[in-house]
């Protein structure tokens, strides 16, 4: 590994040297030298510095941003070659979207550790917009997400399950009085959403593209949990995963609102970096994810 870079980043991101060299178990002398020998290498100062502060300059931006893809690069590369030698082990960075992050992916992980003991996982959530980000840029190993807008040009992307959204409100709402004209009132009533650039926003504009509804007040959220809250106080409506609200509809604190005969549908997606290469933990994951296809689109985990 390039000790230059390594130090330069942990310099930038410490923001003080005797901090990156505690972090590096280096003298702050050796932490020195990595950054004189790195500004000579590129012939230009990236460190803005006073006894007060260091922070990165306009080239230390540059060079930090380019330096944590290289390091990336080398450690994917290590995990590479080790899987070669070795059965599957080691890391494993899963990002999701917060709908199958918060409800599904924390059974499937428990799962997966029993059945693949060595290898070490972590989750990351946010919204679709960030997750795909994440994956692109390969900070992220393997991605699940429920939206359509996918620049494909960094990520692979394969359909992995289905998944029903449902309208829903309080159980004792007004709303549910009104049977076969329940779609002209829908516009009138209070929306809870979430925010865009999120895999539920995206299906909730589809819903009132499809059914031509113009919610006259539309309140946004970023998070999924308070959504329920509030729907449940009775404070308005929402469309959600039917995996997200399956309890509360279980425990009748929610109704669903039908405004259709056919289910309102969306996939689950499985996305990965565009490369050749793929460390086993995150192949074998993947292969795990489809297996369960079946089961997640009935409803059973």
């Amino acid at each position: 590994m390039d000790q230059q870079l390594l130090a330069f980043i942990t310099v930038a991101e410490e923001q003080n040297f005797t901090r990156a060299a505690d972090k590096l178990h280096i003298s702050q002398p050796a932490i020195s030298q990595h950054i004189q020998s790195l500004e000579q290498r590129l012939d230009i100062k990236l460190l803005d510095r006073t006894n007060k502060f260091i922070r990165l300059n306009k080239a230390g931006e540059i060079a930090y941003h380019h330096a944590k893809e290289i390091l990336n690069l080398y450690n994917q590369m290590n995990h590479l070659i080790h899987d070669m030698k070795n059965e599957a082990s080691g890391s494993l960075n899963i990002g999701a979207s917060f709908t199958f992050g918060e409800y599904v992916l924390p059974y499937l992980v428990a799962e997966f550790r029993d059945l693949y003991p060595k290898i070490h996982s972590t989750i990351q959530i946010a919204n679709t917009h960030k997750i795909v980000e994440h994956v692109s840029k390969g900070n992220l190993d393997i991605g699940i997400i429920e939206g359509r807008l996918i620049d494909h040009r960094f990520v692979e992307v394969e359909t992995f399950a289905e998944d029903t959204v449902v309208i829903v409100a309080a159980n004792d709402h007004p709303i549910h009085q009104y049977k076969n004209s329940v779609l002209d009132k829908l516009s009138k009533e209070t929306w809870i959403v979430r925010e865009n650039g999120s895999g539920t926003r995206e299906i909730t504009d589809f819903v009132f593209q499809t059914y031509s509804i113009s919610p006259s007040t539309l309140v946004e959220y970023g998070s999924t949990q308070v959504i329920k809250e509030s729907v449940a106080a009775g404070l308005g409506l929402t469309v959600l995963s039917k995996w997200v609200v399956r309890r509360e509809l279980e425990w009748k604190s929610l109704r669903e609102i039908h405004i259709s005969s056919s289910p309102i549908q969306r996939n689950f997606f499985i996305i990965t970096q565009k490369s050749d290469f793929h460390t086993k933990s995150t192949l074998v994951f993947k292969e795990f994810l489809l297996n369960q296809s079946e089961r997640l689109n009935e409803f059973r985990l």
